[in-house]
Parts: C-alpha cells; structure tokens; sequence
C-alpha cells in the first residue's frame, strides 16, 4: 500500500489569498457568497417573524401585568406652594379625568429600604435560630476557627436586651417629612391599558422637559435610584459617558497593539533580538504567534463588561433591564472594534494605525488583512469560545464562593439568585457570527470550530436558563433586534470585504456581482426595520383594547384597580418574618421580661408617617435588627466555676 505523506503547512494555505489572480475559482467564492447571503436573510425574517409572534403572544397573556396601567412621568415642575403629590393629582385629573385612576410619587428614601431589605436578608441567614432558646450558662466553643485557626472562646451567646428606647425614631420629625422626601417622579395608574399607552407616547406639554412620560417597567425591574435622579441631567450623564466610552475604547488600543505585536514574527525578531534563537524553534513560533495573543487579549477583555455595566449605570436608566441592554450594546461594539477592527488594520501594518483614518482605504485594508488573520481568529474561537463555554458550564466564580460561605464562613444556605449575564453572553455569541461570516468566503477552515461551538453553546446555555439562572423579570425579547442588527451589520461587512477581494484579484465581474448583493441587503434591513421593529418599541393598541374588553366582560376590572395601589409599593415586603421565633434568656415564658419589658408599648405610634410606609412594621424590624445584633455581639465572658 502506498502511503502519501501530507505535508504541513500554514492556515494560511486554505485562505483566498492563495488564489491566483483572475482565476475562474473566484466565481465559486462568489456563488457561495450569494447563497450565505440570501439564506441568512431568509432565516432573519422567519426568526424575526417568529419572535415577534411570541412577543405579541407574551403580551397578551399577562392580563395582570401592572405595568400595562401604569405610566412613570419624571420632570415634574416643583412647587412652592403645594407637593409633588398634589401637583401631580391636579395635573391629571384637569388633562386627563377621564382615565386617571391614581398615583404614587417616588420619594427619597433608599436608607430605610436598605435597612429592610438587609435586615430581611440577615433573618435568613439565621433562620435555624428560629424556635430555640438561647442560654446564658452556655460554655465556650474549644474547636479551632476554621478559617484562622484560633480558639473561638471568645465569642458568647448573650440575652436580649430591648431597652433601648431612646433608639426609637420620633415620627414628628422633619427628617421624615413626606415633602421633604419627594422627588420629582411618580407612577401614574390609569384605567385602561390603552388610555395608559396614549398618555405614554404623547408630549404632555410644550416643554418637552417637563411632565416626560414614559411606560412604566415592572416592579422588580425597577432601578429606584436612578427614579431620583433630575430629568435635565440626563442628556448630560449620555454624553458623558458616551464619552467615558470612547476614550476606554481608545486605551484598549494599547494592549491590542502589544498582542497583535506578538502575531508579526519578522517585526517581533527586528524589536526583541535575543528572542531569535527562541523563535527558530517551531512549537514556540507557534504558541507565541498564534495561541498567546488570544490568551492575553481574552484577559484584557474580562475587564471590559463590568466597566461598561458600570457607564450605562451612570446614564441613569430607570429599570435594570434597561441598564444591561445599554451595557450589552456597548460590549457588543467595544468588541467588535477591539478584537475584529483593530486586530485586523493594525495587524497587517502594526505601525500603521494612521489607516483608520482613510475610510476609502479601508475596504482593501480589510481585504489584504482578513485572510491573514484566520489563525489569530481561529485560535480565538478555541481559547474565548469553547473555554467560555466550559467555565459558563462550570461556574467556577459561583462554586468557589459557596464553598467559601459553606466550609470558611459557615454559612448553610445560599439565598442569592443569578440572573442570566446578557451583557456578557450576547456580545460574545455575536461577535463569533461576524467572525464566522466574515471568515466563511475568506477562510472556510474556521466553520468547523465554529459550528462545534454553536452547537455546544445550545447545550450548555439551554441547560444553564432551565437549570442554573432565574428569570427576575421579562423583557419581551428586546434583546433580539440587537442581534438583528449585529447579524446584518456582520453580512454587509463580508460582503464588503469581498469586494475588496475581488477587485484586489482582478476580478471585475464578480466585484460587480457583489454591489447589488450589499444593496439587496440593506433594502432587506430597512423592510425589517419598518415591518417587525416598531413591535419590539411599544405594545399594539389593538391588543391592548381587547385585553381591556375582555377584563370588563370578565368581570376584572375593579380587581385590577385595587391592586393598582400596591403594585409598585417601594418597600419590599416583610410580613413573612416571624420574629416570634427568637427567643432571649430573661425572658419569661408568658412574654414578660427581666427589666420590665412588658411595659413597652407595641402601638401604631411606633410606625414611621411616612407616606409609603403604609403595612410596614417598622417596630417589627427594630425588634429582629436588636436581637441579631446581640446575637452576634463578640464578648469575652468568664465561666463560674
């Protein structure tokens, strides 16, 4: 048997630029060019047709979404004479009488929602307290700490002391003045979904600064500090960190151009001369060359999604869907510019950034540098595709904390809920459709590693939302127009570069070819746009009318209305922790104390006035604040013997 030994050669051998000038073979590309297009467009529109389907379908069947009657007005014109409360009561029942139903202002009061929200959480964190009494003859723990290995002797269980009234709040102070705590923002209820879409999408009044309405979000989507925030800084908070973004964009280029640095071999030997003995060996022409770039640069980009959650934070977005989406787009391009743009223009001339700047050339640049780099991109896809996959699979961050809380802080249980990363997840899915559409003409021997990664990545994150995050609220699919726009944006690219290919081979014809393509695609994009996209920016108002008929010949009407009054309560609720299972030594057992307790008055005078604190027992939290702090006040205490 003869055996044909099959040399080895460089990736670059399967790319389009070892195709001769003016060969017919360019019309195979072409051709294959034409079909990727057409099919992706057709699998565009059906996704998009689909999708949209759902979204109206999701619409419908929340019949008791509270959002639906609720719209959030901000830039509310302060008076001198009356408060917010009233300016806005006066307000909408002049304009719009016959559908307002009432409101709520949004006050200024993150402290005390902090207070109940991170007393909830410490209740549950020693719930196993619960039902047990705790002793005052109880000796020392003689086993070591398990973190510093210290005796633990010195920390005590002690009795209860609740006789700190001069702790006790006064209700009659200006601290807890309603008006005082107002801000200029409220949700206004409304009747009928469809009088609340009206008021929504119309201008309130000449001033398009003031009375700025908007749908409400739901209310765990709520993002209650920035509701706070004055309408007229919002404008500028955009552009600054819009700003903030471009110069953090602008920085990154120096770890880019280091590790592109590190793919030129023949300008890595002229700058670092004593590297040459190393780089005549093979392997390590390899590994430096082609899989430690993407290794730094994967590491440079970890730093990337918490910078940019934190510039769409600072926009002032008023829900937290909102704000990762913003942060999701903003991944999104720093991307693409940063691993795509900048690797390739600045990889084929790394002293050669001045390109950028001459859009005309671009084209060829992209053209001359793409298929030079299909190994960087290609060992990219393995290092950030597959190893992501494997580490989103594994939650390394999330089982080394819970191991931490577990066997370290001796904590039993784990209360904390994830949600889904989109900003971090989606950018990179979309990031490797642009590479794998821009590479299928250039360089087809990416497609393998790609296809391998997509079909893991339907495995790994079907199991991760059914089995792993939790769905805190629902945005109704908007995230699917961002990747709309980035799978279109990815195919014009391709067929850009192309282009270029083509007229640098000397193909004339194909080149020609190739324009009514870019044309028929971005027509394609705009009929999308004017056909699926307005869904996906407000509710049907012929949807919403049925849903409202349908509520008054079921009957639901005034169902819905009351339960309007506390659908957006800005307080979470803490009628579901029972104190009365802690129990303190000195304490009798028909509830009276050692140090006259039992004259402490448990009355509605202990309630805060304020005027969103309606059902909140604040005496209740004082109580379980007092008794976990001196169940975890550390004190020494000697034994009797």
């Amino acid at each position: 048997m003869l055996h044909v030994r099959i040399p080895s050669a460089s990736l670059e051998t399967f790319t389009i630029g070892n195709v001769q000038e003016r060969s017919r073979w360019l019309w195979v590309h072409c051709v294959v060019l034409y079909i990727i297009s057409v099919v992706a467009c057709v699998l565009l529109y059906l996704e998009y047709k689909h999708i949209s389907r759902l979204r109206l379908c999701h619409i419908s069947r929340a019949t008791s979404n509270p959002s639906h009657f609720t719209v959030l007005v901000r830039g509310i014109p302060k008076s001198s004479t009356e408060s917010f409360s009233r300016t806005v009561q006066g307000f909408f029942t002049k304009y719009h009488a016959s559908s307002y139903l009432s409101h709520q202002v949004v006050y200024k009061v993150g402290k005390v929602q902090k207070i109940v929200s991170g007393a909830k959480k410490v209740y549950r964190k020693f719930r196993h307290f619960k039902g047990t009494a705790v002793d005052q003859r109880c000796r020392s723990i003689t086993f070591q700490c398990c973190f510093c290995g210290a005796s633990s002797n010195s920390f005590q269980l002690l009795p209860i002391d609740f006789e700190q009234e001069s702790e006790i709040p006064n209700v009659n102070d200006s601290s807890f003045s309603s008006t005082d705590e107002e801000c200029g923002a409220a949700f206004i209820f409304f009747k009928t979904r469809y009088a609340a879409l009206v008021v929504a999408k119309i201008l309130q009044t000449s001033n398009p600064m003031r009375w700025v309405t908007s749908l409400a979000p739901e209310r765990d989507d709520i993002y209650w500090s920035n509701l706070w925030l004055p309408y007229k800084q919002l404008w500028i908070r955009h552009i600054s960190t819009l700003g903030g973004s471009i110069v953090f964009m602008f920085l990154f280029l120096m770890p880019v151009t280091f590790i592109q640095g590190l793919t030129q071999l023949e300008q890595l030997q002229q700058r670092l001369p004593f590297l040459r003995g190393i780089l005549e060996k093979n392997y390590m022409t390899q590994l430096i060359t082609g899989y430690l770039p993407s290794v730094i640069l994967q590491i440079f980009l970890y730093t990337v999604p918490p910078t940019m959650m934190l510039f769409s934070t600072l926009e002032g977005p008023i829900s937290h869907s909102e704000r990762k989406k913003s942060a999701c787009c903003k991944v999104l391009y720093f991307t693409i510019w940063n691993v795509f743009f900048v690797n390739v223009l600045s990889g084929s001339a790394i002293s050669q950034v001045i390109a950028l700047s001459r859009p005309k050339e671009i084209p060829m640049q992209l053209a001359r540098a793409v298929p030079v780099q299909a190994t960087f991109f290609t060992t990219y896809v393995l290092t950030s595709g597959w190893a992501s996959l494997s580490s989103e699979l594994m939650q390394l961050f999330a089982l080394t904390w819970n191991f931490i809380r577990r066997y370290i802080l001796r904590m039993e249980e784990d209360d904390l809920l994830y949600s889904f990363p989109y900003h971090t997840e989606v950018p990179k899915v979309l990031l490797f459709g642009l590479l794998g559409f821009t590479c299928s003409v250039l360089a087809p021997l990416i497609l393998p590693f790609l296809l391998l990664y997509f079909c893991l990545s339907y495995v790994v994150y079907r199991n991760q939302f059914l089995n792993v995050y939790c769905t805190k609220y629902d945005t109704g699919g908007l995230y699917w127009p961002i990747a709309h726009n980035a799978t279109i944006f990815s195919l014009v690219l391709t067929q850009i570069i192309c282009l270029g290919v083509f007229a640098l081979k000397k193909s004339p014809v194909a080149a020609g070819f190739t324009v009514p393509l870019i044309i028929f695609t971005l027509l394609f994009y705009q009929y999308c746009r004017k056909r699926h996209l307005p869904l996906f920016k407000t509710f049907p108002a012929q949807n919403l009318i049925d849903m409202d008929m349908e509520d008054q010949q079921m009957g639901r009407t005034e169902d819905l209305h009351h339960r309007l009054h506390n659908a957006y309560f800005q307080f979470p609720d803490t009628d579901d922790i029972p104190l009365e299972g802690v129990h303190s030594v000195g304490r009798d057992e028909d509830g009276s104390g050692t140090s006259g307790e039992s004259s402490r008055k448990e009355s509605a005078d202990d309630e805060l006035s304020h005027p969103t604190l309606d059902g909140l027992p604040v005496s209740r939290l004082r109580n379980a604040v007092r008794s976990l702090g001196s169940v975890l006040r550390p004190q020494r205490r000697e034994l009797a013997v």
